[in-house]
């Protein structure tokens, strides 16, 4: 690892937080090393402060000296979680709760040419189960980190509107948190392990600890007016239909690796933004068996290459996360967005590409217009030659579709049209057999 650049990140993560947070809370503390790196109250931090680290300032620091401090830790008078008998009022209230229970697991996962690199996961695999929950409903999460991990891990959900002081702080091996909240926005929001109270939080995303939380609007999502052109007594007219807010949907989560011959994650690469692969749900051209089949010898079925398919002339809804470290350019190859909605909030309406800066989601209603073929991108080529191509075929009729993209269907009546899937992920034999039994899935 380049320590320089490791370093540096750090006291910059140091800095910069205790400067948001002393903005906000006067009680908090930043706690960092003592080799060469002072404990200061965020009082203390000014911007001439930030300006005057350079990394030969730090030279006598290490990632080992401020890692025995657990990163960056903040000491906040009057945070806490929301305990479990305000779970148990919220239920008494009439809220649905969910008891979302996800496990911190470092394994080695394929990548094409058949080779592995060192993964870290929720529950095995990348990204994590998606949770689907509605408008008002509570989540009651759980972390769980075993033993067997060499390193601490965290959850931060941005569905959240909680403080993230305790509530995102590390767990280390061999304990749990537990965490609830209200999901009060609708959307598709982020999930992904923070490390150890920041500490390597680049690490362990990239390497594979995200996932998505799509909160349904409470009253469900509008119709869609899609808008064609016809011929009406020997003129162009417009053709405008509502339909219904059912559709066929599919999550697509994108993120990148950046790896080391030996699978481990290259950080150094990450800071020049030098891609591996381009991952979308986890591996790089996962849903193209067309055009690199890269799959094409993977020993497991649920690793090898599988498109899309849908019905043409339905609503198709997709929901998209960016999980990594460059921007989305979504574009799909032969259509077009009928519309992008964000929250509830339609931002856009008959647009080609919609861009996703980091951590940013969109809803994606499409009407493909015809059978035939069409292609999800990130358009920006890198990304396309790196992985991030998704096949779709349209056909007259459904077919099972890789479960990896597919969400659960949603609670709020008229919002998701059930369909059949097969196991697909980016995951451990194990957590493909577990796959397999919640959803009924066919295994070839």
């Amino acid at each position: 690892m380049n320590q320089r650049y490791s370093i540096f990140a750090v006291v910059a993560i140091v800095a910069i937080t205790g400067v948001l947070f002393a903005s906000t809370y006067s009680s908090t503390s930043t706690i960092s090393s003592t080799a060469g790196i002072a404990t200061k109250q965020t009082s203390e931090v000014t911007p001439e402060s930030i300006d005057a680290v350079t990394p030969q300032s730090i030279d006598s620091a290490t990632v080992q000296d401020v890692s025995k401090v657990g990163g960056v830790i903040f000491k906040m008078d009057g945070a806490s979680a929301a305990t479990q008998d305000q779970v148990a009022a919220w239920k008494a209230e009439g809220r649905t709760i969910h008891n979302i229970h996800l496990i911190a697991q470092s394994v080695d996962l394929p990548i094409p040419g058949g080779k592995m690199y060192h993964g870290m996961t929720f529950n095995g695999t990348v990204p994590a189960p998606t949770i689907r929950v509605t408008q008002g409903d509570v989540i009651n999460i759980t972390l769980t980190v075993p033993t067997t991990e060499t390193t601490g891990h965290s959850l931060d959900m941005h569905a959240a509107q909680i403080s993230a002081v305790p509530n995102f702080g590390a767990v280390m091996p061999g304990h749990s948190n537990t965490y609830a909240y209200i999901a009060q926005t609708p959307g598709a929001f982020k999930f992904h392990c923070e490390g150890v109270n920041v500490l390597g939080m680049d690490q362990h995303v990239l390497s594979g600890m995200y996932g998505m939380v799509i909160v349904d609007p409470l009253n469900g999502y509008h119709k869609l007016l899609y808008t064609t052109t016809m011929m009406q007594n020997g003129k162009v007219v417009l053709n405008q239909t509502l339909i219904s807010p059912a559709a066929y949907e599919f999550t697509l989560q994108y993120n990148q690796l950046y790896l080391n011959a030996d699978g481990s994650y290259d950080q150094p690469a990450m800071f020049l933004h030098n891609t591996t692969w381009t991952v979308v749900n986890g591996k790089p051209f996962g849903y193209d068996p067309v055009v690199t089949k890269v799959w094409n010898n993977a020993p497991s079925f649920h690793d090898k290459a599988a498109p899309l398919i849908v019905p043409y002339g339905q609503h198709v809804r997709f929901f998209v996360v960016n999980q990594g470290n460059m921007p989305v350019f979504f574009h799909i190859v032969g259509a077009q967005i009928a519309r992008v909605t964000q929250g509830n909030v339609v931002q856009a309406m008959g647009t080609q590409t919609w861009l996703l800066g980091g951590s940013q989601d969109e809803i994606d209603d499409v009407v493909f217009p015809e059978a035939g073929a069409f292609v999800a991108v990130n358009h920006d080529y890198a990304a396309i030659f790196t992985g991030a191509a998704t096949v779709i075929l349209t056909k007259d009729s459904p077919a099972p579709n890789p479960s990896d993209a597919v969400p659960p269907d949603s609670t709020v009546p008229g919002t998701s049209i059930h369909q059949q899937t097969f196991v697909h992920c980016e995951c451990t034999d194990a957590a493909a057999a577990q796959i397999a039994a919640e959803r009924g899935n066919m295994t070839g």
